[in-house]
């Protein structure tokens, strides 16, 4: 990240902390509802600030609030002006943030597949398995029947005579 963007970054971070305590501070216009200053945006000259904000209330409350920014938009440009001391103050343009609309909307789908989970576990408890509840092969023969399969111990012999045979074998 360069110089300059760094110092992009560090001032819109002051203006976001200005704006929104001269908002509590020192506007008293009765439109202004509950509002939180979410983020600050500054172009790469430094001449342009958007400011992002939320406002707590129904869309009236919205409405009002966004009229009363747009009035106090000069006197807040000013307050920046003064306390950042920047050769040229940003103009300064105020966005209603869309952040609780994308939340709403990521609950009502986190609920809608809670809901897709809920009916498919339903359906789980009383299903029942396609095919046997054990797929797996389980009737492996023993070593006497492969032995004896392959030829390599005569029918009627047993496995532990002929290793006994090939031990007394080894031995005598």
């Amino acid at each position: 990240m360069g110089e300059h963007e760094a110092r992009a970054r560090r001032l819109a971070e002051r203006i976001q902390v200005i704006v929104a305590e001269t908002i509590e501070r020192r506007i008293k216009d009765p439109r202004m509802g509950f509002v939180t200053i979410t983020d600050v945006r500054v172009t790469g000259d430094l001449r342009e600030a958007t400011v992002f904000y939320t406002v707590l209330g129904d869309p009236t409350e919205q409405e009002d609030t966004a009229a009363a920014l747009e009035s106090a938009r000069g006197m807040l440009r000013t307050e920046v002006g003064r306390q950042t001391g920047i050769r040229h103050t940003p103009s300064l343009a105020f966005i209603a943030d869309a952040i609780p609309e994308n939340a709403r909307h990521l609950d009502d789908l986190l609920r809608k597949a809670h809901d897709a989970d809920e009916r498919v576990h339903q359906q789980a408890v009383h299903a029942a398995f396609a095919g046997e509840p054990d797929p797996y092969r389980h009737d492996e023969p023993d070593a006497q029947d492969e032995l004896e399969e392959y030829g390599n111990l005569p029918a009627g012999d047993t496995a532990s005579s002929a290793a006994g045979d090939a031990v007394g074998d080894a031995t005598a």
